[in-house]
């Protein structure tokens, strides 16, 4: 699950081609909704979109054999700025259709949600 800290980006996500289970976690500090997820199918056959706004982190997995995912994005792109946590933290508790993802090495050192509300000295 990933987000950027100093330039947020908002995004507009669909699969092009394949199947994959789209993710989006709110980690606005001040909302109503800290912490809860919305997660979606999103398919070349369905054709859903999901919208995700400036402060969710957002992840997916793939659940075809393969998958074209298209972004359209409200920021730039800054490698430096991104910053992620665990896919299958406990206390985000996501429903992901999958048990063992493969995992790239940065998300494998994605912190947990409870040291991101922490980092961003949130009273919950």
């Amino acid at each position: 699950m990933h987000a950027q800290l100093k330039y947020p980006q908002a995004k507009l996500v669909r699969a092009v081609s394949g199947e994959i289970f789209d993710v989006a976690v709110d980690a606005r500090p001040n909302s109503p909704t800290f912490g809860q997820w919305h997660g979606d199918y999103l398919s070349g056959a369905n054709l859903r979109q999901l919208f995700i706004p400036e402060g969710f982190l957002h992840g997916f997995c793939v659940l075809s054999e393969t998958a074209i995912v298209h972004y359209k994005c409200s920021e730039i792109y800054m490698p430096d700025d991104q910053w992620g946590v665990l896919w299958n933290d406990e206390d985000l508790a996501i429903e992901w259709p999958i048990a063992s993802p493969i995992l790239s090495e940065k998300d494998l050192k994605n912190i947990s949600f409870k040291k991101l509300k922490e980092t961003l000295k949130v009273k919950v």
